[in-house]
């Protein structure tokens, strides 16, 4: 990760970046969330683990970051004689997108209201150096 907003510009960023960057998702979190997305079926999270190489736990807690951020969905399946298991799915990429969206709008604005802070704290304590007579 950089060490700075200016060499993260600078660097040639992927789409899949932004759920790391926007979501503080680890490496096991996208692979997980890219499993998911390039199903064409719901998976469980025993599928989801093999998928990735992961023990079912590893691959459990990668599944409940990505839906605590909403980046896939959840469906409870019933077993006729009784019991049920989970089935996991993306989010649709439009609601996702517009999530993405109103974080970076909040975090420009917050980002502007520091810029301001900053400008008003400064401002009446940097005197610009004079110009030196000759």
């Amino acid at each position: 990760m950089p060490d700075s907003m200016a060499e993260m510009l600078r660097q040639d960023m992927q789409c899949e970046g932004l759920l790391e960057c926007l979501h503080g998702l680890k490496d096991l979190d996208r692979e997980c969330f890219e499993t998911v997305a390039n199903s064409d079926e719901a998976l469980t999270v025993d599928e989801i683990a093999d998928r990735v190489e992961r023990e079912r736990s590893t691959a459990y807690r990668s599944i409940q970051r990505l839906l605590q951020t909403g980046l896939i969905g959840k469906e409870q399946i019933n077993y006729d004689q009784g019991g049920y298991y989970h089935v996991y799915y993306p989010t649709d990429p439009d609601e996702v997108a517009d999530d993405m969206q109103r974080l970076l709008n909040d975090w420009y604005a917050q980002i502007g209201t520091l810029i301001q802070e900053f400008r008003s704290k400064y401002a009446d304590e940097v005197e610009p150096p004079s110009a030196v007579e000759n």
